[in-house]
């Protein structure tokens, strides 16, 4: 069961993404710096089954270069394909110095896709650093029947080098495993079914039909914020499941969700929801 906290935790969307280039290690920095209770971010996997960081299994033709600082053609940006590049050959590739057009105020600078390992190793040593908690982190394990099989290994396969990696880096503990793929949860459920797992919804189909597929009350649900109301905020709050709507970034839009009493909100800009939050 979810209590109702005083405020909602700060979930700094692919760190932040708003400020620095998404999935880096200067972003998760600077999210941290910030004082994020959760760091939320993505995974896929590369040709020699490393866990790396990346929204997408391709390399991005809207925020990434080549090796030789050529810019990646969208119509050839699926051919930078990671699941078939070694994680050597994906560190050789810029994803922070092209500013995404999304976000004006973002600062560009240099930056590769690191591993999950990489990100944990920073972000605790920072936490202790500052004399913050450790993080809790978000992992949405980027899994999709439209990627398979050339840009990733079939789910079970997928789930289990990330719980992998979970356990090595000593933060399964504190992790919340995140999907739209209803597959990787029920997998992710009938062996861990006390970890905490978070169903991603993005289509307007009522919450009991998504839980129906599901087949399990998830223990967080996870919908666009467009989506949200207060009558499905008042249904998950009845059945005890956990809130975090993605990705509120304006500042009315962040004011609404706050009325609505989520556990966290997942935004781009966490500066602004933490200066929100402290007016509260």
């Amino acid at each position: 069961m979810h209590t109702i906290l005083p405020y909602p935790q700060i979930h700094g969307h692919r760190g932040c993404r708003g400020l620095l280039p998404e999935n880096t290690l200067p972003a998760f920095r600077r999210a941290v710096e910030i004082g994020v209770e959760v760091i939320e971010l993505d995974v896929v996997i590369s040709a020699d089954e490393q866990v790396v960081v990346s929204h997408e299994p391709w390399m991005s033709a809207t925020i990434c270069r080549q090796p030789d600082g050529r810019p990646i053609l969208p119509a050839e940006q699926t051919r930078h394909n990671l699941y078939s590049l070694s994680y050597a050959d994906i560190r050789a590739y810029d994803c922070g110095l092209t500013q995404h057009p999304g976000f004006p105020s973002q600062q560009p600078q240099p930056a590769a896709k690191p591993l999950l390992r990489e990100v944990v190793s920073e972000l605790d040593k920072l936490a202790w650093t500052l004399g913050r908690p450790a993080v809790r982190y978000s992992v949405e394990i980027k899994s999709s029947p439209a990627y398979e099989p050339g840009f990733q290994p079939p789910p079970a396969r997928f789930l289990e080098l990330v719980l992998a990696e979970l356990q090595t880096t000593g933060i399964l503990g504190r992790t919340t495993l995140l999907c739209f793929d209803t597959r990787v949860l029920r997998l992710a459920y009938e062996q861990l079914p006390e970890m905490p797992l978070c169903l991603l919804v993005e289509d307007t189909r009522p919450l009991h039909m998504h839980l129906a597929e599901l087949g399990f009350q998830p223990h967080i649900y996870g919908p666009d914020f467009r989506l949200l109301t207060p009558e499905l905020a008042a249904s998950l709050r009845t059945l005890g499941i956990g809130l975090v709507p993605w990705t509120v970034n304006e500042p009315a839009d962040l004011r609404r969700m706050l009325q609505l009493h989520p556990t966290g909100i997942t935004t781009d800009y966490p500066d602004r929801l933490m200066a929100l939050r402290s007016a509260v």
